[in-house]
């Protein structure tokens, strides 16, 4: 299993960074090769400027400026993302990584003489997992229709494998958390990605607890 983890956010010491320690442990216990991208630390830069947009059809040319960016997506074969949402959605960084990493050629194949439409890219990831915290409830972040989490299950989705596996925790009501509910939430992340992953050993462990 070649695991990459993307993550967004820019304080080291919140509750977000516990998610993705927690989960890369898990992937560890799994055996994964694990890479971790820390978008904030790495001071990626979401804006997707005036030359990569004129170039952005240009394969394999438009894949130079975030050329290592590529290359860990185009390795791995499971694909995590960890991040707060803001404003129902994902963090600039984060969206901006998408507009700048997910390229033609590289996530999705363009429209064609034969193919109308775009076509999958990523088929050699057959997992995908999204872990998120909320300052809406539940309801209003459903009501909105969580265009974060859209955009991930189902637009990248949709760019995976047939079959792709998915995992997907959030911790609402983020600003009233308390520690029992922090607690609760990271308890559900080691479910969900156990079971994303097939972490025997860590399900066994959890059981006899």
């Amino acid at each position: 299993m070649r695991a990459l983890v993307v993550y967004c956010h820019p304080d080291p010491g919140s509750f977000t960074a516990a998610v993705r320690d927690l989960i890369c442990a898990r992937l560890t216990e799994a055996g994964a090769d694990l890479r971790v991208l820390d978008l904030y630390a790495c001071g990626f830069d979401g804006a997707l400027s005036r030359d990569e947009w004129r170039g952005y059809l240009d394969s394999p040319a438009n894949r130079l400026p975030v050329a290592e960016d590529v290359a860990a997506l185009e390795w791995c074969d499971t694909l995590i993302f960890v991040y707060p949402t803001w404003w129902y959605g994902l963090p600039a960084v984060l969206k901006g990584w998408l507009d700048r990493v997910m390229l033609p050629d590289v996530a999705f194949l363009m429209p064609d003489g034969v193919n109308k439409t775009i076509r999958p890219g990523l088929t050699h990831v057959t997992r995908l997992g999204v872990f998120t915290t909320c300052g809406a409830s539940r309801w209003l972040t459903f009501l909105v229709g969580a265009p974060g989490k859209r955009t991930l299950l189902r637009g990248v989705r949709l760019l995976c494998a047939r079959g792709c596996r998915t995992a997907f925790a959030a911790h609402y009501l983020m600003d009233s958390s308390t520690p029992e509910s922090r607690a609760a939430h990271l308890a559900r992340v080691g479910r969900a990605i156990d079971r994303l992953v097939g972490n025997r050993s860590s399900q066994r462990q959890e059981s006899r607890a």
